[in-house]
């Protein structure tokens, strides 16, 4: 007990690398569920194959990536010092114990000159989305999307007041068709195109310009992006990760993505379980159009200062017409460029009813209520909410994508923005969503 322990770090022992690593450590689950060969094929045109210094391995140097989301490794120097030292890591890249690391240099210009401007990020996601089709992890049947905001590497108080072009909505074409098919038929002339563009003042970040400023209800105020990433109902298995600024509402790219997905890898989803964010007519009516029977969570309505909502008007759909709770009817008047139609009471008995304080503030006793041109959609939506089987699905929401993006936020450093500039950042959401998907098949054929 007294004497002095001898140098064993010196000694020599014959052993293996496989020796080394666990038998049930999570690089070895990985390795197994996973063909990583694939990225040969997928980077080739991008290497040059008569000229220049021999390159690193393009397997190993997209592994060593993705080993660094996979563990939380926050930055890529961290991540080779690691390497060093790391048998398990070294054991995963196929290297030598004695064999040299990469310099982080190598990862990060790597990056910028060869992959930079390219889809091979997202050819390598699909590609691991397509991998765990074919071992049947993925149903395809219910998918469930959300998103979440990762804090852009930016400082908040270093920003500028900008004029930029308002950008159209994603559903103006199908909202325009609407408006003018509903106006016809009522007797009305189409609305004439808009030949101006409107302009809105937009704070900008004069550190990363992409990034958007955010200040919404419970949200924290600042640059942010978000991650809108959509989740097969399955085994939560990622199939779509898709980054905008932190200023763009949520519902604006949600209906192209779902293309995306049908189009990317032949799935037809026969429900979606979204939030109150996601709840609009032209969503509910583009879901419709595509055979999918959206379930989404409560909108609570807007506050006015009126105590009669627009609940306690009876609407009936064969006169086309809405009753107030005094009984008195209000009547369709015209279609505004929005796509919302407008059904007006009649001024004169407005002004000798008792409930008109209740009801309206106008100064003109004229009481005013609007209704979307694709408003069935949505109230066919809301009974599909109501359901036993719409409660059981939406339930299903805090089990898939918000457990993907808590896994996230907690064990792959997806609460802040590694990079600048938007196509870096969708790279990063790409890698982390890769890697998560990575360990969910690994545990999935584990057990």
């Amino acid at each position: 007990m007294l004497k002095d322990p001898s140098p064993q770090q010196y000694e020599l022992e014959m052993v293996t690398l496989d020796q080394l690593v666990p038998k049930n450590h999570l690089v070895r689950k990985v390795d197994t569920a996973i063909d990583f060969e694939f990225i040969r094929d997928e980077v080739k045109d991008l290497y040059c194959q008569d000229n220049g210094r021999p390159p690193v391995d393009p397997v190993r140097l997209f592994k060593i990536m993705l080993l660094g989301y996979l563990f939380g490794v926050p930055s890529e120097r961290k991540l080779v010092k690691e390497i060093e030292v790391n048998v398990a890591y070294r054991w995963f890249l196929k290297m030598g114990l004695t064999e040299k690391v990469i310099d982080a240099s190598t990862l990060s210009q790597n990056r910028i000159r060869r992959f930079n401007d390219t889809d091979v990020f997202e050819r390598i996601f699909n590609n691991i989305v397509e991998q765990a089709m074919s071992k049947g992890l993925v149903g395809g049947h219910a998918l469930y999307t959300d998103s979440t905001h990762l804090k852009a590497n930016a400082n908040k108080n270093k920003s500028k007041n900008q004029f930029k072009p308002v950008s159209p909505s994603a559903y103006i074409d199908d909202v325009n068709e609407a408006v003018e098919r509903d106006r016809i038929a009522q007797g009305k002339k189409p609305f004439k195109e808009k030949n101006y563009t409107q302009i809105k003042r937009n704070k900008v970040s004069t550190t990363d310009s992409d990034s958007g400023y955010m200040h919404r209800d419970e949200k924290p105020k600042g640059f942010f992006y978000l991650d809108h990433r959509t989740v097969d109902g399955k085994n939560n298995i990622i199939v779509d990760s898709h980054v905008t600024p932190g200023n763009v509402n949520d519902s604006q790219p949600y209906i192209q993505r779902i293309d995306h997905i049908s189009n990317t890898f032949n799935i037809n989803p026969i429900v979606a379980g979204i939030d109150a964010g996601y709840f609009s007519a032209p969503i509910c009516h583009a879901l419709e159009e595509r055979n999918i029977a959206g379930v989404f969570g409560y909108r609570r309505p807007s506050r006015t200062k009126n105590k009669f909502k627009k609940k306690p008007f009876d609407y009936d759909a064969k006169i086309d017409q809405y009753t107030c709770p005094a009984g008195k009817k209000l009547i369709y008047k015209t279609t505004s460029r929005d796509g919302y139609r407008e059904y007006h009471s009649n001024a004169k008995e407005c002004a000798e009813c008792p409930l008109l304080r209740d009801c309206t503030q106008s100064q003109n006793h004229k009481k005013v209520i609007t209704r979307h041109v694709m408003e069935v959609s949505k109230e066919r939506a809301n009974e599909r909410r109501l359901t036993d089987w719409g409660k059981k699905v939406y339930k299903r929401r805090c089990a898939t994508v918000e457990r993907s993006f808590a896994d996230a936020k907690q064990h792959h450093g997806h609460r802040y923005a590694r990079f600048r500039s938007l196509i870096k950042v969708q790279m990063q959401c790409l890698l982390a969503a890769t890697a998560q998907k990575m360990k969910k098949m690994a545990l999935v054929e584990a057990y």
